[in-house]
């Protein structure tokens, strides 16, 4: 099975407006809200909050650029400068020698300073963003199915073999988002393949998917911003003598299992884990038959598929006998059946 083509449209190359460089020293925290929980896959927001980074625009548009905004006219997509992931692809971390591990450096840092036990993240949602999106409700449908065309994609990348990832050593981006490193590897070339591959595979969906910056795959465990209150006590920053200790830790490995299709915006789990759309399984976890998680959302889209299918028909049904002269064709078909079989008895 071929990949899908390089050729796909990279949606964070389109025109945008010049980004706003500096904000202000201070945020309110309902200015703050909606970032809270949100996985970009490489958030890099600078001390105190200048956001740098942001890619230079050339105002002269190619002839690319004008294809590319012609097509999105057509689709009556939106302008790419609205463009807002609101969902992603995430590989859920599970171990527990990984889980439990953070879980001990996030203690740890906490007995240090109390008031960070709010920028923790919750250990139901450990996860790694493979890559971010836009969907609207009519499009949740394509992104499942996009991602059910991935799976053999990932086949094909894994030449059946497992994909482990090891955990070892912390870093933050712009001291305000804490996570855990992966160390070096060849998983990190597999693990950067497939997130290529579906940004292709989810773009030639018409999905607006991806971002400029680099794909850098990390385990995020603290998310300064979530506490925006703390910069008016001075906690502008995550100070690096608070993990210090954990530098080089190891922190275990998890095998890559499954891949959800996940809302940033939609209520969680009971267990702490994102609202999940859809997955597909990677490898031969649990003799290769799906957990009880997986059985349900198999479920809850076969019912809602027989649904459509039922109302589908009811509609065709109503409408044919509402088209005027069915019901003297009927009879006429039925007289005809009726004199054929006269003259049958008669011969």
């Amino acid at each position: 099975m071929e990949r899908p083509g390089a050729g796909g449209i990279n949606s964070s190359e389109c025109e945008t407006v010049s980004r706003i460089k500096e904000m202000p020293e201070e945020f309110e925290a309902s200015s703050m809200d909606s970032l809270v929980d949100m996985p970009f896959a490489t958030i890099d927001i600078k001390d105190d909050f200048r956001i740098t980074d942001i890619p230079q625009i050339n105002l002269e548009r190619s002839e690319e650029n004008e294809w590319i905004n012609k097509e999105e006219r057509k689709k009556g997509r939106k302008k790419h400068k609205d463009y807002q992931p609101n969902y992603f692809l995430s590989i859920p971390i599970t171990n527990k020698e990984v889980t439990r591990g953070i879980k001990i450096l996030q203690n740890a840092i906490i007995q240090q300073d109390k008031r960070l036990a709010k920028a923790m993240t919750s250990d139901g949602s450990f996860h790694i963003t493979l890559l971010v999106m836009q969907l609207n409700d009519d499009e949740i449908n394509i992104g499942i199915d996009a991602l059910l065309e991935l799976k053999p994609f990932i086949e094909e990348i894994l030449q059946g073999k497992p994909l482990t990832l090891p955990f070892q050593g912390i870093d933050t981006f712009g001291n305000q988002i804490g996570f855990v490193k992966l160390a070096e590897g060849d998983h990190i070339n597999l693990l950067s393949e497939i997130a290529e591959t579906a940004k292709r595979t989810f773009q030639e969906k018409g999905i607006l998917a991806g971002e400029s910056r680099s794909f850098k795959p990390h385990l995020t465990f603290m998310k300064l911003y979530k506490t925006p209150w703390l910069r008016k006590k001075g906690v502008k920053k995550i100070d690096p003598k608070l993990y210090e200790k954990f530098i080089s830790h190891r922190f275990g490995e998890e095998m890559v299992h499954r891949v959800d299709l996940c809302s940033m915006l939609k209520k969680k789990q009971s267990n702490g884990y994102y609202h999940c759309e859809s997955s597909i399984t990677i490898g031969d976890k649990n003799g290769g038959e799906p957990d009880d998680a997986e059985l349900v959302r198999l479920s809850k889209r076969l019912v809602e598929n027989a649904v459509l299918k039922a109302v589908q028909q009811y509609l065709e049904e109503t409408q044919n006998k509402n088209k005027p002269g069915d019901g003297i064709s009927v009879k006429t078909e039925e007289a005809d059946r009726n004199g054929t079989e006269s003259d049958n008895n008669r011969k």
